[in-house]
């Protein structure tokens, strides 16, 4: 008889914890809004604490951190940025507004955060390769 313990099972469980662990730390949640951003050729890394939404038919949604969005209305919306950059006033507020938006609702948006001091960038997604524009024009009239 021997007094040995074997952990030949203990492996096991810990191999099984640690794959379980990465794939589930790897999920990424997308909103719950269906925004179609444009495109466009400049990208910026700022990662903004919160967000703010327009929809195809220009309802408003906001979140902060990793929440889920809640519909807004402008005033509401007012005090729910605010409320938000007190815990860090730097930081960066991302508007996320579909293409399908007119223009005036994004600028009414926009200068609520400029009447607030509040700083605002407009998200975009990445342009193809092929519409980025060329830096190498040259003039016709040199020929």
């Amino acid at each position: 008889m021997m007094a040995g313990f074997s952990m030949a099972s203990m492996t096991d469980v810990i191999f099984l914890l640690l794959i379980f662990f990465m794939v589930t730390s790897t999920f990424v949640f997308p909103t719950a809004i269906d925004v179609n951003l444009p495109q466009s050729s400049q990208q910026t890394a700022i990662k903004p604490g919160t967000t703010v939404y327009i929809d195809a038919d220009s309802n408003i949604f906001a979140s902060y951190g990793g929440e889920e969005p809640q519909p807004m209305d402008n005033s509401t919306l007012v005090t729910f940025l605010k409320l938000a950059t007190t815990q860090d006033p730097e930081a960066y507020i991302a508007l996320y507004a579909d293409e399908s938006v007119p223009y005036g609702r994004i600028v009414e948006i926009l200068n609520i955060g400029a009447e607030n001091n509040l700083k605002m960038v407009l998200a975009t997604k990445p342009a193809p390769a092929k519409a980025v524009p060329a830096t190498d024009i040259t003039d016709p009239s040199d020929n």
